[in-house]
């Protein structure tokens, strides 16, 4: 059963509901051998650039940053052709969802619970991942850090969440695949739950999550 006291789930969406790493596999056969280091170092930039952006206390949006750390992919592995910019792009907008996102999603809605999505997306791509998955139709709310002009882990974006759902930090089961997302929302007062698909070594020691899962589809029997 779930606990009384929990108001909503909030969901990061890059990496936790949407794959990040589907834009490459639309296209691995024309990306070549080096396809998955390819994807994986575009996934380390952009997260690196939100980062170091706010710490330098400036924000550009997360579709620049994306397409930034995409260019700074193909200079690294130049065994991939930059022709598939576009086509990479394009499918960045509407990557998949993780097969087990919607039921997951469905189950806990069908409780009445409120359900929202806090992400460093910026809205249009915000918009066009929740359309072209067809998840929108659970969502109460979707947060973008566009809003405070600063990246995750600051406490100002989950804030977001608390202002715009009126409810309280402990009232919050918060669900990221990123463990330093995890560490900040463990620090704002969340109850972080840790969708650990790849069986990652733990971190942040200080602040760790209330629960840990290795997919989606556990979540809805947790007992927080």
């Amino acid at each position: 059963m779930i606990n009384v006291k929990t108001q909503a789930y909030v969901f990061d969406a890059y990496g936790t509901l949407f794959d990040v790493h589907a834009a490459i596999a639309r296209h691995r056969a024309e990306a070549g051998p080096e396809a998955e280091r390819f994807s994986e170092i575009w996934r380390g930039k952009q997260l690196e650039y939100s980062w170091t952006m706010t710490l330098a206390g400036h924000y550009v949006d997360f579709w620049t940053l994306t397409e930034r750390a995409l260019d700074y992919a193909f200079s690294r592995v130049p065994s991939v052709d930059r022709a598939l910019r576009p086509k990479l792009l394009e499918a960045y907008l509407k990557l998949d969802p993780f097969p087990d996102a919607a039921k997951a999603l469905a189950e806990l809605k069908s409780r009445g619970l409120r359900l929202a999505i806090l992400s460093n997306g910026s809205p249009r791509m915000l918009d066009s991942a929740v359309q072209g998955s067809g998840i929108g139709r659970f969502l109460d709310a979707v947060f973008s850090v566009a809003t405070v002009r600063a990246y995750k882990p600051r406490p100002e974006v989950y804030a977001l969440v608390t202002d715009g759902l009126n409810v309280t930090a402990q009232e919050i089961v918060f669900v990221s695949s990123n463990r330093w997302d995890i560490m900040g929302a463990a620090a704002f007062g969340f109850r972080p739950v840790w969708v650990n698909r790849a069986g990652m070594h733990d971190e942040y020691p200080e602040w760790r999550p209330a629960q840990v899962v290795a997919g989606l589809s556990a979540i809805p029997s947790l007992k927080l």
